[in-house]
């Protein structure tokens, strides 16, 4: 069955790849008239994320943002699928690294690791392994279907970029700190962990929720370095990063200052052009379930 749904959709995926240009957005607008007018694809989801975060903007500063975050959206998606047949060339185009050299500087120590959130076009953000010297990884949620998964793995490949699991970070940073190598391990870390499972909790846009703090264990126990990856979308396909250390040491930090400089940066990212935020998912749904030993910490 998961082969017979590869073989489905690969087609119609490689097609829209192709496409050029001005037909590829003219399908992205199509797109987002079904999602959002005709579909209304978690509307209300979005709309209750914008109003509880943004309590002091107008209903209709509101609707604008929600309105540009769907466009937005149909076209990241969209994008992802053209990476299928975007060269190294073409896509050092559409995503420029303004400051490489931060990388460059801090690889020639430790292993770096870069956090990012679910903003911009964080699928292009593994082709930054075009600039950099070291072995990269980005840190990826499994596919079910294994021909999509194996798919996705060789796509992303051929930006010299190596998908692991999180099972399997610890594990190979472990490795290549015993070979002697240097890796760049690019992770999304603004995840909503399950609320009885969170090891920590914070205020995230003004509300208290549980905190994925995965990065910072790690970074902190194998002394990496951490770098915050701040992606804007520049225009209609086009896309600049910017690298902002965190820590050269993780071992050199104390307990949350590498989590809390993540949420602030993340934040302050959001506030500057928030319809380019991933509004689509639940991140507040467990407000108000703060555990009594975390709800008088700041």
């Amino acid at each position: 069955m998961q082969l017979l749904v590869f073989i489905l959709t690969y087609p119609f995926l490689w097609i829209i790849s192709i496409l050029p240009y001005p037909l590829f957005y003219s399908f992205s607008n199509f797109a987002f008239f079904l999602v959002y007018r005709v579909i209304g694809y978690r509307r209300k989801v979005v709309q209750e994320n914008l109003n509880l975060v943004f309590p002091e903007k107008s209903p209709k500063e509101i609707h604008r943002i929600e309105k540009e975050f769907y466009r937005h959206m149909c076209d990241m998606f969209l994008e992802m699928i053209k990476s299928m047949n975007l060269s190294k060339e073409q896509i050092k185009k559409k995503y420029k690294v303004l400051n490489i050299e931060v990388i460059n500087e801090i690889e020639k120590k430790r292993s770096i690791l870069v956090v990012c959130s679910h903003y911009a076009n964080w699928e292009w953000n593994v082709s930054m392994n075009n600039y950099i010297k070291a072995k990269g990884y980005a840190v990826y949620q499994k596919i079910e279907n294994k021909y999509f998964d194996r798919f996705i793995k060789k796509v992303r490949g051929r930006w010299n970029t190596t998908l692991i699991t999180q099972q399997q970070t610890v594990k190979t940073v472990v490795r290549d700190k015993r070979d002697g190598i240097i890796g760049i391990f690019g992770m999304v870390s603004d995840q909503s962990p399950q609320a009885h499972r969170a090891q920590y909790w914070s205020e995230f846009m003004g509300v208290k929720v549980p905190i994925f703090n995965g990065a910072e264990i790690m970074a902190r126990k194998m002394g990496l370095a951490v770098v915050f990856l701040k992606v804007s979308k520049v225009k209609r396909g086009y896309y600049q990063a910017e690298f902002i250390p965190i820590t050269e040491n993780g071992k050199n930090t104390e307990e949350n200052e590498i989590t809390e400089a993540f949420l602030r940066l993340t934040e302050q990212q959001i506030r500057e052009r928030p319809e380019h935020y991933l509004w689509t998912h639940k991140r507040w749904k467990h407000r108000g379930k703060t555990p009594a030993s975390f709800a008088k910490v700041s």
